[in-house]
C-alpha cells in the first residue's frame, strides 16, 4: 500500500475514548503498585495486566486514527475508479480526512462535504479547520463544505456521482435516524452511482435498508486491523451498493 502524505490536520476520533484508554491505565496501575506493597505481587499482577492492555488498546487507537483510515480510505476511493470529473458527496466529512482524499482524485469534479461539526466526534471538528485543510493539501478550489444534517441532506435529488460517508452514521442514535440517513444517502446518488459507507457498529442495517431500498451490488466487509478502535472487538466495517439505473423510492 502506498505511503499518504498528509499536509493538513485531522485531529482525533471520539477523543474522550483515547482518554478513557490513557485515564484506565494510569488507574490501573496505581492499584497495582498498591496492591504490590500491601498484599504481594500474587495479588498486584492482575491490574498491571490490565494497564497494559489499555496501553496497547490505546495504541491501536492512536494507529487508527492517525494513520489506518488514511490507509484503508485510500484504497476504499481507488476502488471507486474516480475519473476526475466527478461530484462526490462526504456526509459526516469532520476535517476531511476523507473529503480532501477524495478531492485529490479530482480536476474538474467536485467534493462536496456535510457535517455538523461536533467536538464530540472529533477533535477540534470546525469548518473553518477543514478549509484550512483544503488550502493545506492544496485541493481548496475542488472542495464545497455545507452545515446539514446527515438525515434531512440539503442537496438535490440524483446530484452526486458517489457518496461516501466515514464512522459517522452511527451517530445517530435512533435505528429511525439511522434508516433516514441511509434514505438520503441514497436520494442524492445519482442512477449509477456507488455508495461507500464505513462504520463500527449498524452496518447491518445499514445492509438491510439498502437492500430493500433495491440497490444493487450491496456488499459488507471487515475492514481489518487498520481501523481496529481499540482492538477487534471495536472494528470497522464497509458497506458498498450501486444505485440502480432506474430507480424509485419504495419505502416510507
Amino acid at each position: 500500500m502506498s505511503r499518504i502524505h498528509r499536509r493538513g490536520s485531522y485531529g482525533v476520533d471520539a477523543p474522550f475514548v483515547p482518554l478513557g484508554f490513557a485515564g484506565a491505565a494510569v488507574a490501573l496501575t496505581v492499584v497495582g503498585v498498591v496492591a504490590t506493597v500491601m498484599r504481594g505481587i500474587a495479588v498486584g499482577w492482575l491490574p498491571f495486566l490490565l494497564a497494559a492492555l489499555m496501553v496497547v488498546s490505546l495504541l491501536v487507537y492512536m494507529h487508527a486514527t492517525w494513520r489506518g483510515k488514511f490507509q484503508v480510505w485510500s484504497r476504499l476511493l481507488d476502488e471507486l475508479g474516480l475519473r476526475g470529473h466527478e461530484r462526490l458527496l462526504d456526509i459526516g466529512c469532520g476535517r476531511g480526512a476523507v473529503l480532501l482524499m477524495a478531492a485529490g482524485r479530482l480536476d474538474s469534479g467536485r467534493a462536496v462535504g456535510v457535517d455538523l461539526w461536533r467536538t464530540v466526534d472529533q477533535s477540534g471538528n470546525a469548518q473553518e479547520v477543514t478549509e484550512r485543510n483544503a488550502v493545506a493539501e492544496g485541493v481548496s478550489d475542488r472542495v464545497e463544505l455545507h452545515t446539514g444534517d446527515m438525515m434531512a441532506l440539503p442537496f438535490e435529488s440524483d446530484g452526486f456521482d458517489a457518496v461516501v460517508s466515514s464512522l459517522a452514521i452511527h451517530n445517530v442514535r435512533t435505528p429511525e435516524g439511522r434508516a433516514r440517513a441511509i434514505d438520503e444517502a441514497v436520494r442524492v446518488l445519482r442512477p449509477g452511482g456507488r455508495l461507500v459507507v464505513t462504520d463500527i457498529s449498524a452496518t447491518g442495517e445499514y445492509l438491510r435498508r439498502l437492500t430493500a431500498l433495491g440497490l444493487v451490488d450491496v456488499r459488507v466487509r471487515p475492514l481489518g486491523w487498520r481501523m481496529w478502535w481499540g482492538g477487534p472487538w471495536m472494528s470497522t466495517r464497509v458497506v458498498s451498493a450501486t444505485k440502480p439505473m432506474r430507480w424509485s423510492l419504495s419505502l416510507g
